[in-house]
Order: C-alpha cells, then structure tokens, then sequence
C-alpha cells in the first residue's frame, strides 16, 4: 500500500495509541500522519500524555478511519526512531492548525512502519 497517496487523498479520522514503560496505555486522536518515505511515517507531537509514553516506550499503533465508509482504514505499527524540535521545521511540516502555543513546544516524532494492515482483515484487497 502506498501509504502517501493513501492519506493525500482519504479524509477520516486517526487515533494514535501509546503505553509507558510500566504498560499504562492511551489513545489519543491524531490528524493523518506525514508520510516521509515508504517506511517512515511523521506526527506534531506536544508535550502530552502520548509524547510522554512513546518517549518512555518506543512502540505504537495507529489507526485511521475513513470518513464516508464502514469499517475502511488502515492500521499502523510504528517504532519511535527520532525527533527534531526545531521550530522552522515544525511549522514546516504543520498543515494548518497552529494553536497550543502555551502547551509547550511541538515536536516532529518519527515513526519506523513495521507493519500496515487494512482497518478490518489482515490484508489488503489485491
């Protein structure tokens, strides 16, 4: 699945869930992620509960609902890889939405896409 097209061109809704190293968990709703290359994928993250946890623990998953279907999507299992907290590079990268200035900094947090399955099945339709 070519997952740039994918979310340049589906409108829907994304939820991005993470757990502390101690196994605490928490989903949190999340726009489309950044699709840097065929295995890289990018979220403006703020200084949140889900930052937090995936700063602790590494792993994540993701998933994101079509917005005029039943049950299409995609499912993502991501690793943390690295982040940048420059400034230029996140306003960059920023779609729209600028708020939340007093929360803290917003950062760039890259994921590793370790697998990617539809929203319902485990493979997509050939």
């Amino acid at each position: 699945m070519n997952l740039k097209s994918y979310f340049e061109s589906i409108e829907g809704t994304g939820v991005l869930s993470t757990a502390d190293d101690e196994g605490n968990v928490n989903c949190a709703i999340y726009a489309a992620p950044h699709v840097i290359d065929r295995d890289t994928v990018a979220f403006i993250m703020r200084s949140r509960k889900s930052y937090n946890f995936v700063s602790s623990n590494p792993n994540a998953a993701y998933l994101f609902m079509e917005e005029d279907s039943s049950y299409r999507g995609v499912r993502l299992t991501l690793v943390k890889t690295e982040e940048s907290s420059d400034p230029d590079e996140v306003n960059e990268m920023r779609r729209s939405f600028r708020g939340g200035a007093d929360e803290g900094p917003a950062r760039i947090v890259h994921f590793k896409v370790t697998e990617a399955r539809p929203l319902v099945g485990e493979k997509f339709p050939e």
